[in-house]
């Protein structure tokens, strides 16, 4: 009777554990890096008022209210003035900002760009997976979607079924700081950024992805992107559109 009461508490119990980061090298670089299962992933763009929260801290406030812990953030892709996603935005299964197959200068148009989706496993399964498509791919995959809980879109890929992006060069002296999310074997979502006074070029960040075990990644965002994992206080931040997040 003991051991049946232990076990019912034990499987009542939240299945919460802390968000555990690696520190990982790679190309000369250091690199910060999360693994999650794919139904923890959530994304944050706006408020109940409308408003985009912009910063970390804002959501923090925000979940606090709901009785809910962050425990992880990170910028989520390429944005326009006003804190607008520059592409896709799915949030909570609604699409909030709609897929940008525009051309156009700067990263997020290097075609091939893509998309990182959340959705219901293909076949009807009730378990959540995630995917990382081509966005033309994707623009043509299926209308609407009514199965994807997440989804944002940035560019370049930096890896399609584990080719890298065609215009990325090996030694290229365009390093920078950058964050990018990627899949790995065991179809986990895979979230890395150059570590504080880190820089890397697309051609090893891509290489990176490689080394952590996925096919596919996507690159999010340069220079002011940061990310915060088991904050024990509010956390200041850059201005950002989206942010992917955890919250217990």
């Amino acid at each position: 009777m003991k051991l049946v009461s232990c076990l019912w508490c034990f499987l009542a119990a939240p299945l919460w554990a802390e968000v555990k980061e690696e520190s990982v090298r790679y190309a000369d670089a250091d690199f910060r890096v999360v693994r999650l299962e794919p139904s923890l992933v959530q994304v944050a763009w706006k408020d109940a008022q409308g408003e985009p929260y912009r910063t970390f801290d804002k959501v923090q406030a925000a979940y606090a209210k709901q009785g809910k812990t962050v425990k992880f953030l990170m910028n989520a892709g390429i944005f326009e003035a006003g804190g607008i996603p520059s592409g896709l935005h799915v949030e909570g299964g609604k699409q909030l900002h709609p897929l940008n197959i525009a051309a156009g200068q700067g990263n997020f148009f290097l075609k091939p760009n893509g998309v990182f989706l959340i959705r219901k496993a293909f076949g009807g399964k009730d378990v959540e997976q995630a995917y990382i498509h081509e966005t033309g791919t994707f623009a043509n995959w299926e209308k609407p979607m009514p199965a994807v809980r997440l989804g944002i879109q940035s560019g370049p890929l930096l890896l399609d079924q584990g080719k890298r992006h065609p215009t990325f060069k090996e030694g290229s002296p365009n390093k920078k700081h950058r964050n990018g999310v990627g899949i790995d074997g065991e179809g986990r979502v895979v979230f890395a950024m150059t570590a504080k006074d880190q820089e890397v070029n697309f051609w090893d960040f891509a290489g990176l992805f490689l080394k952590l075990g996925c096919k596919d990644a996507l690159f999010l965002d340069g220079d002011i992107s940061q990310m915060a994992v088991n904050p024990d206080k509010p956390v200041g931040s850059n201005r950002f559109a989206a942010m992917l997040m955890v919250a217990e």
